[in-house]
């Protein structure tokens, strides 16, 4: 997986959670994995298709959506509602189109799938053959990862 891929989606989450959260953002260390893993509770999920072909996950646990969403929204948001929902789904748009935008200044094409969310416990995502990159994030509020999982179209 060629690191150009990669860091437009790293920046992107780094600049963004750190503009709507208003907070002290860390990254971790990146690790690959290459084998199914759990996923934290609440993911979304972005496709990617062109010059590239994969998948950007942003995961996190349920109290760090709840917190993400009720700090973005200025209220407390006690379930995973619609409101939350859609605002951890903006989340992504955010992030994403961020990074898009850089790939694309780099001369990368591709399109991208609407994200789609995920909630609930004991789920893991497969990647067939794609090893993935984890981007641990804390948000102070709790872990964030970007998980980035791509190759070139052969």
């Amino acid at each position: 997986m060629r690191v150009e891929y990669i860091n437009p989606f790293v920046e992107a989450a780094f600049n963004v959670l750190k503009e709507v959260l208003q907070a002290d953002i860390e990254r971790g260390e990146l690790y690959l994995k290459a084998v199914s893993q759990p996923i934290l509770g609440v993911a979304t999920i972005i496709g990617l298709a062109g010059d590239v072909e994969g998948r950007v996950l942003i995961d996190m646990s349920l109290e760090t959506a709840l917190a993400i969403a009720s700090r973005m929204n200025a209220e407390e948001l006690k379930e995973l509602d619609e409101l939350a929902k859609a605002t951890i789904t903006e989340l992504a748009n955010m992030i994403t189109g961020q990074a898009v935008t850089k790939l694309f200044d780099l001369g990368f094409k591709f399109d991208l799938t609407p994200p789609a969310i995920f909630t609930g416990d004991n789920m893991q995502v497969s990647d067939s053959g794609v090893e993935a990159l984890i981007v641990p994030i804390d948000t102070g509020m709790g872990k964030l990862e970007i998980n980035v999982a791509v190759r070139e179209r052969g």
